[in-house]
């Protein structure tokens, strides 16, 4: 870049040059971009070999992966769920209906509750992940466990999320 004797900056000759060609650039390295991020998404029903061959191919087998928070503040004002009432609802409530394993991490969190308060909490994340052909059956136990922890701790919700995930274990 040639820079005018007077000043430090591009003349405007010379910056109205530099512009479209920057553009150019910027719009070619996207392009090149393009194909790497379509073959990422690309239909999961390819053949093997296909998918084998691809450095991005998803591993495993589709399974859904739902979590479940519970808070552990009470909306009456009573004490907080603890660490031994919230485990044993565990042992209880969730390792019969899923004895194949699942996954529980400590939290905080905070919402609002039904009076407009902003209530901040200790709170639980339970992960289960199952075959999506187990979906079905797997609902109604679900439910079943989040209708148990509103009763029991007369909480105002548990949060349910149910995504797609690939596992490999």
């Amino acid at each position: 870049m040639t820079l005018s004797p007077e000043r430090s900056v591009p003349s405007p000759r010379r910056r109205s040059r530099l512009r479209p060609a920057a553009i150019a650039l910027s719009a070619a390295l996207l392009g090149a971009g393009a194909p790497t991020a379509y073959a990422a998404l690309a239909d999961e029903s390819r053949p093997a070999a296909t998918a084998a061959a691809s450095p991005k191919a998803a591993e495993g087998r589709p399974y859904i992966e739902t979590s479940l928070l519970f808070g552990t503040a009470r909306p009456d004002g009573g004490p907080p769920v603890t660490d031994k009432e919230f485990h044993a609802f565990i042992d209880a409530f969730v390792t019969p209906r899923f004895p194949g394993g699942l996954t529980v991490q400590d939290g905080y969190g905070q919402y609002r509750d039904a009076h407009g308060t902003i209530e901040r909490e200790r709170s639980y994340e339970l992960i289960l992940l199952y075959p999506t052909s187990e979906a079905r059956p797997n609902g109604p136990k679900i439910e079943q466990i989040r209708a148990a922890y509103l009763k029991r701790f007369g909480q105002e919700s548990v949060a349910r999320i149910d995504d797609r995930a690939r596992v490999d274990f």
